[in-house]
């Protein structure tokens, strides 16, 4: 029985095999002769007087036309707004179809086409918790594409929407995709919202996209084919996700795939909330708080943010042409000469220009008017006839392969209805080609055109009134990065910026009635709970202490804490929105003595976006400039394990495999999580790449798999691992204990474990060094709260943070963040030193960093962040210069951040000479005393 069978699959597959030969065979012939038969064409009348096919000709209203104009939004300050909730919060419940999904898809659908019919459809999803969407597109026959079909499934029935018969009644469905109620489920969100907004103005709020739920699951394939063969065991043609959508009727075919595509949804959708569940089960730890249902939600609905853009070019077909001259060329060689390459280049921008123009007219894809392989022939070996024209485009497209274009003709209706153009554009006649566009279009659109105006093409003329200048660079609209920038600027106000006003402006007075300083409501509260004080007034409220405290700002001439201060940026004055910006790097400042640091506000000022990410941009230059005058690199250039640098600087060989030894923490880090994820499936080649590179940290030895998740952890503090868990769902079970690898920075170290390899440092410090960041585990975003106090914890915790900006936050897609409350502002028993002149630059020399720092690394500090830097740089500070050398470095960073910004806001009594020191009072947590009772009672 098991041999017949056999022998029957093999005839299947036999007899398949040839039936798609034969296919082949006759697609070929087909697709040569319906080329051949248009290679004799000549001009003539545009081809859309006579040809009326064109659905899109029949659209009243069009969003996206084909001008050069922006596309214009609606108003969508609800709609985002319930959209950043969903990102905020993502939703706890999801209840989508539960129990066995039967494989065999029934008969019965329902096919939407009237007005009627689609508010019926309105009735029956509004009353819906869930609903999966499906789109499919026509762009072959449409500059901008079009949205030809949208297929809707709830739990008990599937809805076909001809949306080319309803294309100008759509906007009836908008309430309910922007419903935040209801959840909207899809395969691969990311270009069907941009399709729904350029069409129908239709924004889609509250999404599950389950390809988002494999990538957090890590499939190893996202596409909704496996998922269906995976999870219900059905198996699509995806190749009729290419058929013309716009025919009506759709065949039988392309129906059942249509529903197929948004039937299962819901029933994957659940089966993969269900995983993720389960991996949340598994991996988390008791104090994990780390949800993957809610990460696939909030990734989900990041994709609702995204605005749908047109692309707009600085010249009119500039970036195809680019692309089409670069590959080209650099098939040459060395052969072609600098007088061939500038003809060819400028015909390619001609014919790429034309191409664009005449798309936008004809309303027509770039690869239906002329294919990027004939415009490549045209150029190389300019035909002189309109005959040889036709002959060079024909010849170009059949050395094509076959695909689903092939049977288009060759040339295009468009090249055949203006071939005395494209004849033009071949011949030297024009010397500016800025003077063809404004011809081109007059002898196209204008009152004697030879093309019809249509809904699609009119804006053309309205808008660009006949001047290329409109599309020059200093008119040209946002781009979709600009676009996307703009979002995401938006998001990080949202989500970052201080949600209360920081500034309280309570009062604390000394038990003589004089006013010791301002700060926040739980400040009061501090000193009211432990009956330290009394309340003296409600509003605003004010207390008096009920002992001596240490000094008194008016003695020592510092009025910095005894003004009231406003809840604007000090930069600009902006008051809608604003962060918390820590003038001196966190990561110097963890390092500062207890005294010079701990609840110290002076430093800590209000900025809104724009002006942090400029006050960033000042310190990231200045710390390279510190990192060079130092000698002290930004970034760890070497690690090696401990263990085996003893056998290494013992052998004689050490001297010479010095640079066969130690790997920068950044690639030794990716290269552990590679092999750990995905070793078994790599080629060997690059399997063993990685390993050599993990080698190289472990001084050449074999290594394990417990040696790779230990490799994975090296360099990392305390919360990078614990991210690492929650990002990535890895258990590491062979790991017993911390690493502590040998920092190897190039500041020449004396010590035998240290490597110094001056390529390595200098690369991590220019071209890695954004990389280096951007990977850096402890870039901590700080949620605003009550205060504006210093919430830099304490030196012994080590962890380096960095002053993160909006532009940050679109790389990392903001779900590493974490969001961490500071400490209060101000002590009641606060030693307020006096100011130095405000007058004159403030200098600090010193020597060069000798490089005698321990080689050990702190396992509280990450390796890929400054922290290393920013330690020994105050250790040498404090080693050379004591307390006033750190004193003078805080100087130098006020001025670079005034120098920067010239803010006109800054609080009163706030002074570049600031001093910062202070003395512990008698219930000071950080006064030495008390914290050697802690550690007696603890």
């Amino acid at each position: 029985m098991e041999e017949r069978l056999k022998s029957i699959r093999f005839i299947a597959i036999t007899i398949g095999g040839f039936v798609a030969a034969l296919s082949i065979f006759f697609a070929t012939a087909q697709y040569r002769r319906r080329r051949k038969n248009h290679h004799k064409c000549s001009p003539k009348s545009c081809y859309l007087q006579a040809d009326q096919t064109k659905p899109q000709h029949a659209f009243k209203r069009v969003l996206a036309d084909n001008s050069y104009s922006p596309f214009k939004h609606l108003k969508l300050d609800a709609s985002r707004h319930e959209i950043f909730e969903l990102v905020e919060n993502p939703r706890l419940e999801f209840s989508f179809i539960d129990g066995i999904v039967d494989s065999e898809i029934s008969e019965e659908y329902t096919w939407v086409e009237t007005v009627s019919q689609l508010k019926e459809l309105l009735d029956v999803l509004i009353k819906e918790r869930v609903f999966a969407v499906d789109t499919e597109q026509h762009s072959l026959r449409s500059f901008l594409g079009f949205t030809a079909l949208i297929q809707i499934s709830t739990r008990k029935e599937d809805y076909l929407v001809d949306t080319i018969a309803l294309h100008d009644s759509m906007g009836v469905l908008r309430p309910v995709f922007a419903e935040p109620s209801i959840c909207k489920v899809f395969h691969g969100a990311d270009n069907d919202v941009l399709w729904l907004q350029r069409d129908f103005h239709i924004y889609v709020v509250n999404l599950f996209d389950t390809a988002k739920a494999c990538d957090l699951l890590s499939k190893p394939q996202k596409s909704l084919a496996y998922l269906l063969e995976t999870y219900c065991g059905v198996t699509t043609n995806k190749l009729l996700q290419r058929e013309d959508w716009r025919q009506r009727p759709l065949s039988k075919e392309m129906v059942q795939y249509a529903r197929i595509d948004a039937h299962y949804l819901l029933y994957i959708a659940n089966c993969l909330i269900t995983e993720l569940k389960q991996q949340g089960t598994e991996i988390s730890c008791p104090d994990d708080k780390f949800d993957f249902v809610l990460e696939a939600s909030r990734r989900s609905n990041m994709t609702c943010l995204q605005l749908y853009a047109k692309e707009v070019e600085a010249f009119p077909g500039e970036s195809a042409a680019s692309s089409l001259t670069s590959r080209h060329l650099n098939g040459q060689g060395a052969v072609s000469s600098v007088y061939f390459k500038t003809e060819f280049q400028d015909l390619v921008m001609r014919l790429c220009a034309w191409r664009d123009i005449m798309a936008r007219v004809h309303d027509e894809s770039l690869r239906y008017v002329l294919s990027d392989q004939a415009i490549v022939a045209l150029a190389d070996r300019p035909p002189m006839t309109l005959a040889e024209i036709c002959r060079t485009i024909t010849q170009a497209d059949l050395n094509v392969d076959l695909s689903f274009n092939s049977l288009l003709p060759s040339p295009s209706s468009v090249v055949c209805s203006h071939l005395d153009d494209v004849h033009t554009l071949l011949q030297d006649n024009i010397s500016n080609l800025n003077d063809i566009f404004p011809m081109i279009l007059q002898k196209c659109l204008g009152s004697s055109g030879s093309c019809p105006l249509s809904i699609l093409n009119y804006a053309l003329l309205v808008n660009c009134n006949l001047k290329v200048s409109l599309v020059s660079k200093q008119n040209m609209v946002k781009s979709s990065k600009q676009v996307a920038r703009k979002t995401s600027r938006e998001l990080f106000v949202q989500k970052f910026s201080c949600k209360t006003p920081v500034y309280h402006n309570c009062k604390i007075f000394a038990n003589d009635g004089r006013l010791l300083c301002y700060c926040d409501r739980r400040k009061l509260e501090w000193y009211l709970h432990r009956e330290l004080a009394k309340l003296v007034d409600d509003n605003p409220p004010a207390i008096m202490l009920l002992f001596e405290p240490k000094g008194r700002p008016e003695d020592e001439d510092n009025d910095f804490y005894i003004q009231s201060k406003k809840n604007i940026c000090v930069c600009c004055g902006e008051g809608n929105h604003y962060l918390r910006y820590r003038i001196i790097p966190s990561c110097y400042r963890i390092h500062f003595p207890e005294h010079l640091k701990s609840h110290r506000s002076h430093d800590i000022v209000l900025l809104c976006v724009d002006c942090h990410e400029v006050a960033h941009s000042a310190a990231e230059k200045y710390k390279k400039q510190i990192a060079a005058e130092f000698g002290i690199p930004l970034f760890v250039s070497k690690v090696v394990d401990s263990k085996e640098v003893q056998v290494i600087s013992g052998s004689s060989e050490s001297a010479t495999n010095d640079e066969e030894v130690g790997v920068p923490p950044l690639q030794l880090r990716t290269a552990a999580m590679a092999l750990l994820r995905h070793g078994p499936r790599m080629p060997s080649k690059r399997r063993e790449e990685l390993m050599q590179i993990v080698m190289r940290y472990y001084g050449g030895r074999e290594i394990t798999g417990a040696d790779l998740e230990a490799a994975l952890l090296v360099g990392m503090s305390p919360h990078e691992r614990r991210r690492l868990k929650k990002k990535k769902g890895i258990s590491f079970k062979h790991s017993a204990g911390s690493i502590l690898p040998n920092m190897q920075n190039n500041v020449g170290c004396t010590e035998t474990s240290s490597i110094v390899d001056a390529s390595e440092v200098g690369i991590l410090n220019s071209s890695d060094s954004t990389k280096a960041e951007a990977c850096n585990g402890q870039q901590e975003f700080r949620k605003a709260d009550d205060d504006v106090g210093d919430s830099t914890i304490g030196a012994d915790s080590g962890v380096d943070e960095v002053n993160y900006t909006f532009k940050d936050s679109l790389k990392s897609d903001t779900h590493g963040a974490s969001n961490r409350k500071g400490d209060c502002i101000g002590n009641s028993d606060d030693n307020y030193e006096s100011r130095g002149p405000s007058n004159g630059t403030v200098e600090l020399n010193h020597k060069k960093y000798d490089g005698t720092a321990q080689s050990k690394h702190n396992s509280k500090l990450s390796l890929l962040g400054h922290g290393p830097h920013g330690k020994q740089v105050v250790n040498h500070l404090l080693k050379e210069y004591g307390e006033d050398g750190v004193r003078q470095f805080c100087q130098r960073w006020r001025q670079v951040f005034v120098e920067a910004l010239q803010p006109r806001f800054l609080p009163a009594g706030w002074d570049v000479m600031h001093s910062g020191r202070r003395d512990f009072g008698e219930f000071s947590v950080y006064n030495p005393a008390n914290k050697a009772l802690d550690l007696v009672k603890s």
